[in-house]
């Protein structure tokens, strides 16, 4: 006779997650992230997707030189159980360069992720993610669609979903401004012939 248990999943939160990092249960290789406490494996990065990742970096790296911190695949700090590795942040200026501590909410000025295989991942999981913590610039570089996705005015609706008020597409001959730079902008022709 089989009887029925329930089942619990173990989430961790930020210091269980570095502490299995620490221990060696979890390595770089394994590109892994914190999402909602659950660890999740990330997909393996293709050629276009990679080319259009670190041409994106080198760009912001060029244009925010000394102003804003460009971060590439690297940790932000979503306390208490998110830790994701966005493709693309741009982070506040400091001296440190986040030697000390992964960005924050308070230091992020803009979330970028690179599609080409992950779509519903980005504009689902890590779009609600991100909407929750009032980040207030998540842009997708949609390599299918061969377009920038911009999304801006995160909020909650009444049933307590979170989500982006505004969402725009820049085709990739477009000139888009950088958030918090007015007099900043990312030729995204510079990025997406890359991947043509």
């Amino acid at each position: 006779m089989i009887t029925s248990t329930n089942v619990t999943r173990k989430l961790f939160n930020i210091q269980e997650y570095h502490r299995l990092i620490e221990l060696g249960f979890l390595t770089e290789n394994e590109r892994i992230e914190l999402i909602r406490g659950e660890l999740i494996q990330m997909t393996a990065k293709g050629t276009p997707h990679s080319s259009c990742t670190s041409s994106v970096v080198n760009e912001l790296v060029v244009l925010l030189y000394n102003q804003a911190i460009v971060r590439g695949q690297e940790p932000i700090s979503l306390p208490p159980n998110n830790e994701p590795e966005p493709d693309v942040v741009i982070a506040r200026y400091r001296a440190d360069r986040y030697s000390s501590k992964h960005p924050s909410v308070e230091d992020i000025i803009l979330v970028a992720e690179v599609f080409d295989s992950t779509l519903k991942y980005d504009t689902q999981e890590k779009l609600t993610l991100y909407a929750e913590y009032k980040i207030a610039n998540y842009w997708i570089f949609n390599l299918v669609a061969n377009c920038l996705e911009v999304y801006t005015q995160p909020f909650q609706d009444l049933q307590g979903n979170f989500n982006y008020a505004n969402k725009q597409i820049y085709l990739p001959n477009a000139i888009v401004n950088i958030p918090q730079f007015p007099d900043i902008s990312l030729n995204l022709s510079l990025i997406f012939p890359l991947i043509s």
